[in-house]
């Protein structure tokens, strides 16, 4: 029994080093060509560069116009972020504590709208915003904030959904007992109690927000407008990429997120159970 637990064990660790090199291996690749020549990185990508040319970053910095480009960025995540929880949260608490059939009928509705495909809507929601309410070439900032708002808020109702019906309705009571309105109720007892929850909310609608490229290609028309994600297309030619610009491209792209992610990652998994099972 203990030579089979030691086995047990040892083949465990092995598939756990084999999943980190799995997964750790092209940011690796990432980091190292990010110092190499177009050439270096054509002739051999898994080689070690031959110095560390740091100037490409600073091309990077120019051609992106970064800091307005990583504003834009962080301007959009930030506040579609916040309003998807405070949307999110107040739906869900609705939806919790008043259990009608109306309501049960269309919580399960946006639940479900979880599995449509934003493909399969793209073109009509272009063409709706774009050619009829001509809002793409007026506020399409506003407009991509708004859109984020709705394709984020279902899933993270239904994560709230699931944490709000763990919570004693007996301390709403109370607060309402002591004189407090339902506003300051929500805002006072149950919003608190969510942080866990809206912490883990967070961090996955940053991650998706500030990687997606397809919803801002759409919808952002003007340069000054972009998104680090899209602004990254200055260094894709007709024929040829310029490889030692976008790899340092990605990388500081990437680089925030990840950190961010980093942080985060202990609460993501802590808040989806939480929501999952309660």
């Amino acid at each position: 029994m203990a030579i089979q637990s030691r086995l047990s064990l040892i083949m465990t660790y092995l598939l756990l080093i084999v999943a980190l090199v799995s997964f750790t291996f092209p940011f690796f690749l990432l980091i190292v060509n990010s110092f190499k020549s177009n050439g270096e990185i054509l002739e051999d990508p898994f080689s070690l560069p031959k110095s560390l040319n740091i100037s490409h970053f600073g091309d990077v910095i120019e051609k992106m116009n970064f800091l307005v480009t990583f504003k834009n960025t962080f301007l959009i995540t930030a506040v579609s972020v916040i309003f998807i929880l405070l949307f999110s949260a107040m739906a869900a608490h609705f939806f919790v504590r008043n259990t009608t059939k109306f309501n049960n009928t269309f919580f399960s509705v946006m639940v479900a709208s979880m599995i449509i495909p934003f493909q399969s809507i793209m073109i009509p929601l272009i063409y709706i915003y774009g050619a009829k309410l001509n809002l793409i070439e007026t506020v399409p900032v506003i407009l991509l904030i708004v859109l984020y708002v709705g394709f984020g808020s279902a899933f993270s109702v239904f994560i709230y959904h699931g944490f709000i019906k763990s919570i004693p309705y007996e301390l709403e009571e109370a607060s309402l007992i002591d004189g407090c309105t339902r506003r300051q109720t929500f805002f006072k007892i149950v919003l608190p109690m969510l942080a866990p929850t809206s912490m883990t909310i967070a961090i996955l609608n940053v991650l998706w927000i500030w990687n997606d490229y397809l919803l801002p290609s759409l919808i952002l028309s003007e340069e000054k407008n972009y998104t680090m994600p899209i602004k990254m297309k200055v260094f894709n030619g007709t024929y040829m990429n310029n490889w030692e610009l976008l790899i340092p491209a990605i990388l500081m792209t990437i680089l925030p997120i990840l950190i961010t992610y980093l942080i985060g990652q202990r609460f993501i998994i802590k808040g989806v159970s939480q929501g999952a099972i309660k």
